[in-house]
């Protein structure tokens, strides 16, 4: 049977997921080539062989550019998923951020226009 790490949450440096199909095994999380951390396995409450998965990334991965982890099983030795966080001066030009700065400009001309009208009694 394959083994299938399926993320579940990213929320406050924590990874969690649902591992189905592993043997004995554990995940690693690799970046740059090395292990940061191993990975917290429970067995899931609700899914008959599968395991729960929680990672608490290290702050050091936190930092400018481009970084990813790999969460690696042990026992077949594939990456099974990927952490991509990207942060910092250089994605200042990175067009999801260009994106998110024009939406926040248009709710505010939105949210002005609005007012004008309904100071000017205009619909």
């Amino acid at each position: 049977m394959t083994e299938t790490l399926v993320c579940t949450a990213l929320h406050a440096g924590r990874y969690e997921g649902i591992l189905t199909g592993a043997e004995q095994t554990e995940i690693e999380a690799l970046h740059r080539g090395k292990i940061i951390a191993i990975a917290r396995l429970a067995p899931h409450a609700e899914e008959d062989g599968a395991l729960m998965v929680s990672l608490d990334l290290p702050m050091d991965v936190v930092s400018d550019g481009v970084q990813v982890v790999g969460l690696r099983s042990t026992a077949s030795g594939e990456v099974l998923d990927r952490i991509t966080l990207m942060a910092g001066s250089a994605l200042q030009e990175d067009i999801r951020g260009e994106m998110a700065l024009l939406r926040d400009e248009l709710e505010m001309l939105k949210r002005a226009f609005r007012r004008h009208c309904a100071e000017t009694g205009q619909d």
